[in-house]
């Protein structure tokens, strides 16, 4: 049973059918003759249906190879184009945190126990000195599920003439975004958290962002160039063609939240509460045990989950996020994540539960 769709979705059928009609296209899409230029097309129809489905313009969507370009070509290519310092929120994806500490002028961003932004601290950090500023933060955290009120912080940071990027990446499985609506400078996303191929990632800017290229050609406006990722760039054109967030539900998280609450003892949410997460969203601290060994154990159970801490070479290392929002330390290292597609059966769930329960006595048992 997999419950790890914060990490990664399976491919969607429509997309590998898609996929697979395209593999015999292997000409270079930047070709002047005919195969070259029916190559191109299909990215130009990607780029459209990408564009449309955030309501961009097509011309401000740059294809990259992932998330993690989209924001270091942001961040990198903004701070090296123009003198000034980043604001950013503490608990955002290491490929922003690790971007960030190269950085000269930078500062983070007050974040309150669920993960939220402090707006009297973002107002603060705006007006505390007269050099430019570029404010990144996330739509919703993918580890602990706070969604932050992106358009209040849009709002503030445009008050204080600052630019604003946001990681759509955790999110934008579960809420549709509208580029203008927002009137937000900049904006990214994966494809592999829509049924797409990993490898691929959008940045949308407006036109009068200008950034300094992080990979010099002539490709993708010249910012992220390379012979273009046929394969990928169509993949996720077409998983987006079709998106149906009115499927989105947390009813499957709901039933396991329920379950936890009332069946396992000493039992702790960690995030904003049930109703103001993400919808697919759940972690939970068990008191007593350790999220590694509860995730090994349900592996067993062939229960795919993730774990809020990361064990590198031997070393436990704490998640950023958990320690940002001041999680206690007798629990940052107890908890699990579990991402729900919102299509589990009852029978999955009681599955999931039952386990769930099983695995928690026996750790507990165990570290007594």
């Amino acid at each position: 049973m997999y419950l790890d769709y914060a990490a990664t979705t399976p491919l969607l059928p429509q997309v590998k059918d898609y996929m697979v009609s395209l593999l015999d296209t292997y000409q270079n899409p930047s070709s002047m003759y005919q195969s070259g230029v029916e190559a191109k097309k299909i990215i130009t129809t990607a780029r459209n249906n990408v564009a449309k489905f955030i309501n961009a313009d097509s011309k401000d969507i740059i294809f990259t190879s992932g998330g993690s370009a989209n924001n270091t070509l942001f961040i990198k290519g903004y701070t090296n184009k123009h003198h000034c310092m980043v604001l950013y929120s503490p608990t955002s994806h290491k490929s922003v945190l690790k971007c960030v500490e190269s950085l000269k002028y930078k500062c983070p961003l007050k974040v309150d126990y669920t993960g939220k932004i402090d707006f009297q601290d973002l107002k603060e950090c705006l007006s505390m000195n007269p050099m430019k500023k570029l404010v990144v933060i996330e739509y919703a955290n993918s580890e602990i599920g706070t969604i932050q009120d992106i358009q209040q912080v849009i709002n503030i940071c445009h008050f204080y003439n600052a630019i604003v990027y946001v990681d759509c990446t955790g999110s934008i499985s579960q809420i549709p975004v509208d580029v203008k609506k927002l009137n937000v400078d900049g904006l990214g996303f994966s494809a592999h958290k829509l049924g797409a191929l990993k490898g691929t990632g959008v940045l949308y800017k407006k036109s009068s962002i200008e950034l300094e290229p992080l990979i010099y050609g002539s490709q993708e406006h010249g910012l992220f160039s390379g012979t273009e990722n046929l394969i990928g760039i169509a993949a996720l054109g077409k998983a987006v063609e079709n998106y149906n967030y009115s499927s989105v539900t947390s009813d499957s998280r709901d039933y396991v939240y329920d379950f936890i609450i009332n069946n396992i003892e000493d039992s702790h949410i960690i995030g904003t509460n049930i109703k103001d997460r993400l919808p697919h969203n759940l972690y939970v601290c068990f008191e007593g045990i350790e999220g590694e060994s509860l995730m090994i154990l349900l592996d067993m159970a062939d229960i795919q989950v993730s774990t809020g801490s990361a064990c590198t070479s031997g070393d436990l290392t704490p998640s950023s996020t958990l320690t940002a929002i001041g999680v206690d330390e007798k629990l940052i290292h107890n908890g699990i994540r579990m991402t729900f597609s919102g299509y589990e059966t009852n029978d999955e769930l009681d599955y999931l539960c039952s386990n769930l329960q099983r695995c928690v006595e026996i750790l507990r048992q165990l570290n007594k």
